[in-house]
């Protein structure tokens, strides 16, 4: 859904209608009726319009998603608002997940970097967990603004991309920054997908994933579980995994999941578990959804 409604107050205010406006640029009745219906003007046909007003073409079209939470998130994104539901994801989430990873950087840190870009850090902290920090809520940032697209492999690759790049593991001549394996990995002494089996997996996974109709939390935990299982990247997987797993919640009007550091314990479990017994890991995801519920209630979002 498109909202005009800054366009249709500037041409109200200035007195242009859309009939002049039409013959004004060149644009046809057809294109400038979409301003009434709220359809998606194209970037060249809102870009001509913002120049002959003036304006930043950013003020003039607005998504509004029918996803409570998704919109809550955005206009706080957009508005850097401190304090919200966007601030609490952005620093729950970054913590927990690269915590679980073995970043040394406590919650207090993480929330000194998001909030004022500065770190007192102390002795023993990792340069790379600082990026990483940084990198994730960057990755948070792209996932909130592609959260309705269909997921796709390029779309996973990013991630990686963003979480990962400038870090040490860039400086390898072996690691795949924003792209599959190159060497074979295992996890917990469970063998992964080959390199040379990785994409033919992740086409897979996806394909029978984006063919499911009114997706589930349980359909979100398994797509997050059976992408572990084929752990595409040489490292990071897991960061990716729960971004992907944010991004599925978001796309489907699910409210998201926290894992947090202190069940990881549990989560571990439920991963290695999840082909024989899939309890753990759903029921250790379903409590990471309580804890979002938990922030949306001190927050009073409805949901």
């Amino acid at each position: 859904m498109i909202s005009y409604d800054i366009l249709e107050k500037i041409l109200k205010d200035r007195g242009i209608g859309k009939t002049e406006l039409s013959t004004q640029l060149g644009l046809s009745t057809r294109t400038i009726a979409k301003i009434g219906k709220g359809e998606k003007l194209s970037n060249r046909s809102l870009q001509k319009i913002a120049d002959y007003l003036h304006v930043d073409p950013k003020l003039l079209m607005k998504e509004i998603s029918e996803n409570k939470i998704l919109q809550v998130l955005r206009e706080e994104k957009e508005m850097k608002l401190p304090g919200g539901l966007y601030h609490e994801l952005q620093v729950r989430m970054t913590y927990n997940s690269n915590h679980i990873e073995g970043s040394k950087l406590s919650e207090d840190q993480t929330r000194l970097i998001f909030e004022t870009n500065t770190l007192d850090v102390g002795d023993g902290i990792p340069v790379d967990d600082v990026l990483e920090t940084v990198h994730h809520f960057r990755a948070i940032d792209y996932v909130i603004d592609i959260a309705e697209d269909e997921l796709t492999e390029d779309m996973i690759k990013h991630l990686h991309y963003i979480l990962k790049h400038d870090t040490k593991d860039s400086t390898l001549g072996w690691f795949a920054v924003g792209d599959y394996k190159k060497r074979a990995n295992v996890v917990g002494g469970r063998e992964t997908s080959k390199p040379s089996d990785v994409h033919k997996h992740m086409m897979a996974l996806l394909k029978e994933y984006n063919a499911r109709k009114n997706v589930t939390v349980e359909d979100i935990i398994a797509l997050h579980a059976e992408f572990e299982y084929i752990h595409p990247f040489q490292d990071g997987n897991g960061r990716v995994g729960r971004l992907v797993a944010l991004k599925e919640c978001l796309r489907h009007n699910v409210i998201p999941f926290i894992i947090e550091d202190a069940k990881k314990n549990y989560y571990y479990k439920g991963l290695s578990e999840w082909r024989n017994e899939k309890g753990w890991l759903t029921d250790t995801c379903l409590d990471g959804q309580d804890t979002f519920k938990r922030f949306m209630d001190m927050l009073e979002i409805q949901y």
